[in-house]
């Protein structure tokens, strides 16, 4: 995948910040929960067991993670 379909490391120190967006289990499917719940252009982050979404604080997504 390319550009926003990407899902970025987030380190753990900041976990405290991403915990209160919607997330799902590493082990679960990232596309699927693309097409069926958070959209095509979803910013996901990887962080600790779970993966975010901070679409609705993309400066997370752009600045904090790699």
């Amino acid at each position: 995948m390319r550009g926003t379909h990407r899902v970025k490391t987030l380190p753990v120190k900041y976990a405290d910040i991403v915990e209160k967006f919607p997330n799902f289990s590493r082990t679960g499917s990232v596309l699927g929960m693309r097409e069926k719940y958070y959209g095509k252009d979803a910013l996901l982050v990887r962080c600790g067991s779970y993966i975010y979404n901070v679409s609705s604080a993309p400066s997370i997504y752009y600045d904090l993670a790699y």
